[in-house]
């Protein structure tokens, strides 16, 4: 499966795609209202990302486990130092309303934690590489 994201900002028009495969869709994040770029953060994308990889992947794993889930509430929070410096003490919140055991939801959160691809991404500290620069 292969994934894309997609930025364009030109003449004051801010445009963003995701795509997996060949199913492409076009996220509204706005422009900054002051400047160049987006209005949110790479930062801030990013902790989306894993929020939204937990969220997903409890209803996944919840689904192969027969395990009812009524609503999942995910918040991550960490900070970033100065300009080039990596995010540190990333950390998250999982909150779930399931009429399921709370033990069994507990080991759901968990097991969760240990498939969440984007999360196993981060932690295993990939390679992030400039492939091609064009300049027009």
């Amino acid at each position: 499966m292969v994934i894309a994201a997609t930025v364009l900002h030109e003449n004051g028009q801010h445009k963003t795609s995701v795509r997996t495969g060949n199913n492409q869709q076009a996220l509204n994040i706005p422009a900054k209202t002051e400047g160049h770029g987006s209005a949110v953060n790479g930062g801030e994308l990013l902790f989306l990302a894993l929020a939204t990889c937990y969220c997903n992947d409890i209803y996944r794993e919840a689904k192969d486990l027969n395990i009812p889930i009524d609503s999942v509430q995910v918040e991550v929070t960490g900070s970033f130092g100065s300009r080039g410096e990596p995010a540190q003490n990333i950390q998250y919140h999982a909150t779930i309303q399931s009429p399921a055991p709370r033990e069994q939801v507990l080991a759901l959160m968990h097991h969760t934690d240990t498939v969440a691809e984007i999360h196993n991404t981060l932690r295993q500290a990939n390679r992030v590489t400039l492939q091609e620069c064009t300049v027009l």
